[in-house]
């Protein structure tokens, strides 16, 4: 069968996870996404939108990430505006016409009701969106929103009936948590969230670390990640692998000594363990990469190899390095790698 083949609509403002997460999460299951945007080409990016909810009437707004474009939109045949450029409308109805999956989320439903596509559809939205087609209400819910589309692919997931821990702290990098944890969670796994001296339903403040063109990556507000499990009451023996994000969290999670027991837990067992960025701060800590090969953000370099491990160089910056229970990878960009070769450990496949 042929590989599936995926568009994504994009603009500027689009929210952030919104983009990002189906993006990279149908990448790591196999299917090859374009992303597109009127007016714009392959290697353009659209600027995105943080949106949350903070105990106000409706949701606050900050910058994103940049969202790297990788096709161009004429070639390949926001919301509001997109909804009124004949171009995209053309495009949302050959798609609806040919009876081809279409996935919509929060907004989004603005350009299928202007595309006259909704009529008779049950379907969901941002509560101040009504006509819709097939959705979810947020990013929230991109767990069910992405299962549900990928099975509209024909698609089928084997093998993730298993119980994954994320090892989080305040300012990790903000697609480095919510990507993985979004992505495994639509194949099934089951999937907690920990931080040391929070308890479930507590949050984390997130950062977005970007690349703007100067000498190292820049840092804005992110968006609020949600715990599900306390790290005081977690057993880590019921978990099948561990999961670090990057970010500036692993500087002081390095310095915790239950952070490091629990990480030494999961090595000592030979369960599968996926750090990404300076995640690997807490493995050279934890003594955990003696005679290890594996990657991490480039600025890490020294701590892994002081941490007795063999530098593997992350060139391109997507690249991730699977060593026997530990996959590593260097930067956000590179969480299709990341996420697919945990799942190769685990034992989880999509098959369409």
């Amino acid at each position: 069968m042929a590989p599936k083949k995926v568009l994504l609509l994009c603009g500027d403002y689009m929210e952030d996870y919104e983009a990002m997460v189906p993006f990279q999460a149908l990448q790591a299951y196999g299917v090859s996404v374009d992303a597109a945007c009127p007016g714009k080409k392959a290697g353009d990016s659209c600027r995105t939108a943080v949106h949350q909810g903070i105990g106000h009437q409706t949701y606050a707004e900050s910058r994103g990430h940049n969202f790297a474009l990788n096709a161009s939109f004429d070639e390949a045949v926001h919301r509001e505006y997109l909804a009124m450029d004949e171009k995209v409308l053309d495009l949302v109805r050959k798609f609806s016409d040919a009876k081809k999956p279409i996935a919509s989320v929060c907004h989004g439903q603005l350009i299928l009701a202007a595309a006259g596509v909704v009529q008779n559809r049950k379907c969901t939205a941002y509560p101040a969106v009504k006509p819709v087609l097939v959705a979810a209400v947020a990013y929230d819910a991109h767990p069910e929103f992405i299962n549900l589309f990928v099975k509209a692919l024909g698609g089928s997931v084997t093998g993730s009936n298993k119980r994954i821990l994320f090892l989080c702290g305040d300012y990790m990098e903000d697609y480095e948590v919510m990507v993985p944890f979004q992505s495994l969670q639509a194949l099934g796994c089951h999937v907690d969230a920990v931080c040391p001296d929070k308890g479930a339903g507590e949050k984390c403040p997130t950062a977005i670390h970007d690349f703007e063109g100067d000498q190292t990556y820049s840092e804005k507000p992110g968006h609020d990640f949600a715990l599900t499990a306390s790290f005081d009451n977690v057993d880590a023996s019921s978990y099948d692998a561990l999961v670090i994000p990057g970010g500036r969290a692993p500087e002081y999670l390095a310095l915790n000594d239950k952070v490091i027991s629990l990480v030494k837990g999961f090595m000592d067992k030979a369960k599968p363990v996926a750090s990404i960025c300076h995640g690997q701060q807490i493995l050279s800590a934890a003594g955990v990469l003696q005679g290890r090969k594996c990657t991490a953000y480039p600025a890490v370099k020294l701590n892994v190899v002081l941490g007795g491990a063999t530098w593997l160089e992350p060139n391109p910056i997507d690249r991730c390095f699977t060593d026997g229970n530990l996959v590593t990878g260097a930067a956000w960009p590179g969480h299709p790698e990341f996420i697919s070769q945990l799942m190769a450990l685990l034992g989880i496949k999509v098959s369409f």
